[in-house]
């Protein structure tokens, strides 16, 4: 085989279908877990930042365990600050995300529901890369 033929470092692997599966299921359960936490407190009067705080705060380390050891195949508890990290960010750009949306008239149950998807394709490609990706692990 020629030098040329060698898959070099710069090019990039093939999508892993099979874990981006895992990362669905599993994800599901995470935001029926996390929505159903953020519409129960929506709905007993809780402002919105906090009923998105709370949800994200009580899903956090079952969404750690949950996807580092079925989706990634990593339990490593030292990850778990980066992983807080991402979920902070995440909370930002979800609540800046759901009060533009509220401000266009939706409801914050509705507009929730509707960054779910991308919200969801982001944070797997972010956890993916930047939380339990190779290029960090030890």
């Amino acid at each position: 085989m020629i030098e040329a033929d060698r898959q070099s470092p710069s090019v990039k692997a093939p999508f892993d279908w099979a874990r981006f599966a895992r990362f669905l299921a599993v994800g599901g359960l995470n935001t029926v877990f996390g929505y159903s936490l953020f519409a129960v407190f929506i709905l007993i009067g809780m402002p919105t930042a906090a009923a998105l705080a709370a949800g994200t705060v009580l899903g956090m380390l079952f969404n750690f365990k949950s996807f580092g050891t079925l989706v990634f195949g990593n339990k490593d508890a030292r990850l778990l600050p980066r992983f807080a990290l991402f979920y902070a960010v995440q909370y930002l750009v979800n609540l800046i995300s759901l009060r533009w949306l509220q401000s266009l008239g939706l409801s914050a149950l509705i507009a929730q529901l509707i960054l779910i998807v991308p919200l969801s394709l982001a944070s797997f490609l972010l956890m993916r890369r930047l939380v339990f990706g190779r290029p960090f692990s030890r």
